[in-house]
């Protein structure tokens, strides 16, 4: 696939960035970024060391996305990054990844093949960086205002007080982008940077439709329908499209007797609508 430079004179340079605080004089990309830079833009980014709860939190928030003209912006990096673009991915959004590096040098190596995936899903990989520049360590921190750049809100899901991540959140404020942090344990190092932002004035996001509030999208509606072969189906498959994914509390808000949930459950992953993320959180099947 061809890399494309664009600059800002360019009819494709995103007019988001062009209005930034120090805007790139030249982007590399590779794949579409038309079709993410026409919806709503979330960022999502977190702690590479992320934990189990960090995880799920930000699989839920991504879930809440399905059918909605919205897009994903993040780094890549290990952690919420990645958990971010392959929550998308599974959930059929369009997902974008900005690099600290030439496009020809996937970091972490690690992400060869989720790179791929997200080209193959329509979505893009941008730089400001040409082919042959290795990942130095200040062009994170300069990717970072591109990442929330992009996007109209930026979501941090899990932060230690000291992490990388914070500098998005700052970017995102300078740049005059909403931010919302996800609260954690007090105990918990990995909470320290989200509680820390909540505590300097971030919105706290408490739960998934918060960031549908934070970009003016009523969470009853949804771009798609999703129906089953039978009512029960119809039921659980709203669920999931509402951003429930816990299989305890899909059973709950369902009302069903717990075959009846079981044998539901398992004939929507038989036909393909539905399927295990692990840990007991289930997504749809795009």
């Amino acid at each position: 696939m061809k890399i494309n430079t664009l600059t800002p004179n360019h009819s494709h340079y995103p007019e988001q960035l062009a209005t930034i605080p120090s805007p790139p004089k030249k982007l590399y990309v590779l794949g579409d970024l038309t079709m993410a830079l026409s919806t709503h833009r979330v960022a999502i980014v977190g702690s590479r060391k992320v934990t189990s709860y960090g995880i799920q939190v930000t699989q839920h928030i991504v879930q809440t996305f399905r059918g909605r003209e919205i897009s994903v912006i993040s780094g890549l990096a290990l952690g919420v990054d990645s958990v971010a673009h392959r929550a998308a991915l599974d959930a059929g959004i369009t997902t974008v990844a900005v690099m600290p590096c030439g496009l020809d040098q996937i970091y972490p190596r690690t992400h060869h093949q989720l790179a791929q995936k997200i080209l193959a899903a329509g979505g893009a990989l941008l730089s400001e960086y040409p082919e042959g520049t290795p990942p130095l360590r200040q062009h994170f921190i300069a990717r970072n205002r591109l990442v929330s750049g992009l996007s109209d809100i930026v979501i941090v899901t899990e932060a230690a007080e000291k992490s990388g991540t914070l500098h998005t959140a700052n970017f995102a404020l300078e740049q005059g982008r909403g931010v919302l942090a996800v609260p954690g344990n007090i105990t918990n190092p990995l909470s320290q940077g989200t509680n820390n932002l909540i505590k300097a004035g971030a919105e706290p996001l408490v739960k998934p439709s918060d960031a549908l509030f934070a970009l003016g999208i009523d969470e009853t509606t949804s771009d798609k329908t999703f129906m089953g072969d039978t009512e029960e189906e119809t039921l659980v498959l709203k669920l999931l499209s509402d951003g429930v994914a816990d299989v305890s509390e899909l059973q709950r808000r369902s009302k069903l007797p717990s075959t009846v949930f079981n044998q539901t459950l398992t004939m929507l992953e038989i036909n393909g609508l539905v399927r295990s993320l692990g840990s007991g959180q289930w997504t749809l099947v795009r």
